[in-house]
């Protein structure tokens, strides 16, 4: 691959600075217009055609470069209503609305700005090294990845019909992982997911006469405790969900009981009939706690977001594997568990019906990471921030984007070339 990486580290200095842009100024899932525009002015810049608002936000960018395969690159380009915490120059101090309608702070906390900076480094890299390679490459600017919808959105505005096929899709993210290591794993990789949201229905009144009322957070308290039994006493041992609770309102003064309250819950999972075996207890769980305490109608449950499984094709995993080893080294590539974290990228590979292949990259001191090979280990013995932190912010901006952008170049080379 050194033809396609020639004069890479000398572009890292540009890629740098677009990170810091970036970083200084998120925005929140299909907010994402000032981003936009930033990304698809540096798209023409290296002679790609540009179409934006794909899906509402998104941005396409498109090489041409004689026969070949095709290849699309994807980053994504929503933040999260998080405050970051004052540890660089360049920290977010921006605000938006949030999901439902509240202003929140916004940053960048789950890495998607060294993913988009890392994409613009690969497409001018693969711009300025045309005559290195043959085929066409589509480099994808998605909105709104966190909540499950961005990819999908921009299958719907007609991304297959509009912009060329291609013949496999990649994506990567960072991880809390030491800068310069990368992390594939052929087959199954991240989880589907399903958020809820639960409404319990009671009858609100006077904190001083309880016995006229239908407790509402008594019965969201019981639903949050008998929650925790579905993985624990539901699920066999040799499977794997995760069901959260992440989010409890109800009420607003001390002395007045309300009517309703609210849950939003998280499922994890990564086989369909566990899937369905955990959503069938919550279902369960909801009603029968609230008819147990008396509520005047069932709780209502509906459904915010999903992401499906996200499965990488086992052969195009392992070429990449092995180019990532030849390229940088075998004790930089490592084959990590499964992740109860999801994505919704492979809704690109899926709806196209082409391989997909997403992996990690790390983008923190090494120091950190006692063993590279199980960056997860650092995070929960609180040694290094997980992703949705405050404290996500990776360092070693220059290795952890030249790597990340001579990764996706050397992905996209084994079609390429």
């Amino acid at each position: 691959m050194s033809g396609l990486l020639a004069g890479l580290d000398e572009r890292i200095a540009g890629v740098r600075e677009l990170y810091e842009d970036l970083h200084r100024n998120p925005e929140l899932s299909f907010q994402e217009v000032r981003t936009a525009g930033v990304l698809a002015q540096r798209l023409r810049a290296a002679d790609y055609e540009v179409t934006t608002g794909i899906g509402g936000t998104g941005v396409v960018g498109v090489l041409r470069n004689g026969d070949g395969p095709g290849v699309l690159l994807r980053a994504d380009m929503d933040a999260l209503p998080v405050r970051e915490i004052d540890a660089v120059a360049y920290r977010s101090t921006a605000t938006g609305l949030d999901a439902d309608g509240n202003e929140s702070p916004v940053m960048h906390a789950c890495g998607h700005d060294t993913h988009m900076a890392a994409l613009i480094g690969a497409a001018e890299q693969l711009a300025a090294q045309r005559h290195s390679w043959s085929g066409t490459v589509l480099a994808v600017c998605q909105p709104a990845e966190e909540g499950g919808g961005g990819a999908q959105a921009m299958i719907d505005d007609g991304f297959l019909q509009r912009f060329p096929a291609y013949d496999v899709a990649l994506g990567q993210h960072v991880a809390s992982a030491p800068s310069e290591h990368l992390y594939v794993r052929p087959g199954v990789f991240m989880a589907a997911a399903d958020s809820l949201r639960v409404t319990v229905h009671g009858r609100g009144g006077h904190g001083a006469q309880p016995q006229a009322t239908v407790d509402p957070i008594v019965i969201a308290s019981s639903i949050v405790l008998r929650l925790q039994t579905v993985v624990a006493r539901e699920i066999s041992p040799e499977d794997v969900a995760v069901v959260t609770v992440a989010a409890v309102r109800a009420g607003g003064k001390e002395n007045v009981i309300p009517a309703t309250a609210e849950l939003k819950l998280n499922v994890r999972t990564f086989d369909p009939d566990v899937r369905e075996k955990v959503l069938d207890a919550i279902g369960r769980i909801v009603r029968h706690e609230a008819a147990a305490a008396g509520a005047p109608r069932e709780p209502d449950v509906e459904p915010i977001n999903g992401f499906p499984l996200l499965v990488n094709d086992s052969a195009a995993a392992r070429r990449i594997a092995e180019a990532f080893t030849a390229e940088f080294g075998e004790g930089f590539v490592h084959e990590p568990p499964a992740k109860a974290g999801s994505e919704d990228f492979g809704v690109f590979g899926a709806a196209a019906g082409v391989p997909s292949v997403f992996w990690n990259f790390g983008g923190f001191d090494p120091a950190l990471y006692p063993d590279p090979a199980k960056p997860n280990a650092a995070v929960a013995a609180g040694r290094a921030p997980g992703n949705h932190s405050p404290e996500f912010v990776p360092t070693g901006l220059e290795p952890t984007l030249r790597r990340a952008s001579a990764a996706l170049v050397t992905a996209a080379g084994i079609w390429l070339r």
